[in-house]
């Protein structure tokens, strides 16, 4: 049931995210769910991908820096109270949370300093999602 979690370190810099995506896409290898931290000066990206010793070998060719770690995966209850649920076993039981993303993929929400500019350059290439539709997913 452990997870294989591809873990990739980056300086926090235009186009260094593109390109490790660019890199998994064009060797065949699907991201099936991913989360990313930042700082000022650097990244974290944890990807779950189709083939993890392959993305890492690819990544670490391309000079980024790798790590490999288990996580579990949860099918989450959709209904309220589904996901406090889980938390709530695992909180009772002691067992603590070092952090947790979705990896439902074809609904990304992306975090940038430019919200209306990244509307304007996305709003013809793909679907954009509104705040109710999000809501109502």
């Amino acid at each position: 049931m452990k997870v294989t979690q591809l873990t990739v370190f980056l300086e926090n810099r235009s186009g260094r995210l593109a390109e490790i995506a660019d890199l998994i896409g064009q060797a065949g290898i699907n991201i099936r769910g991913f989360s990313t931290t930042e700082a000022a000066e650097y990244g974290i990206v944890r990807l779950i991908v189709t083939e993890p010793e392959r993305a890492r070998d690819l990544l670490h060719e391309a000079g980024f820096t790798t790590h490999f770690s288990h996580v579990i995966c949860v099918k989450v209850p959709d209904e309220p109270g589904g996901l406090a649920r889980v938390l709530d076993e695992l909180a009772n039981a002691e067992v603590s949370i070092d952090y947790l993303y979705s990896i439902s993929f074809q609904n990304v929400c992306f975090a940038v300093r430019d919200v209306d500019r990244a509307i304007e350059l996305l709003q013809d290439k793909v679907m954009l999602l509104t705040d109710k539709e999000v809501r109502s997913l």
